[in-house]
């Protein structure tokens, strides 16, 4: 029986990857010039990485990752700030570059939430029969 060469990990962020994360992140999320420091960058994305391919709550990262809230409170921040928009739309531009993406064909699922409160308050609804003796089923 061989040995198999353990997979990789799916969110610690490649150093190929990092490479082109980092410009972006030192020039739009700089460190702030006082107060108590920010957690690594790095470490925030493998996180955030991890939190979003696992589908795990906040508080469920592993320990080997940072603090909960402080990557939640970097997440945030990229969010509002436009971080992980800029990010997104250099990571397409490379892989357009590699011809790795095709816009001719997408899917977005919407089926993922709940209808709330029984849906659409202005579709019909169905009439039903009261049910009486003579259309009761007999099982």
């Amino acid at each position: 029986m061989s040995e198999q060469n353990p997979l990789p990990t799916i969110w610690r962020t490649p150093d190929e990857l990092w490479e082109i994360i980092e410009p972006i992140l030192q020039e739009h999320d700089s460190p702030k010039s006082t107060g108590r420091p920010r957690i690594n960058q790095r470490a925030a994305l493998d996180a955030i990485i991890f939190r979003m391919r696992s589908g795990c709550q906040w508080n469920h990262l592993p320990r080997e990752l940072p603090d909960d809230s402080s990557v939640h409170r970097t997440f945030q921040r990229w969010v509002n700030s436009g971080v992980l928009d800029l990010i997104w739309e250099r990571l397409v531009e490379e892989c357009e570059e590699l011809g790795g993406v095709n816009f001719e064909w997408q899917v977005a699922d919407g089926a993922m939430g709940k209808a709330r409160f029984g849906g659409i308050s202005s579709a019909p609804i169905p009439l039903i029969e009261p049910r009486t003796a003579s259309n009761a089923r007999s099982w």
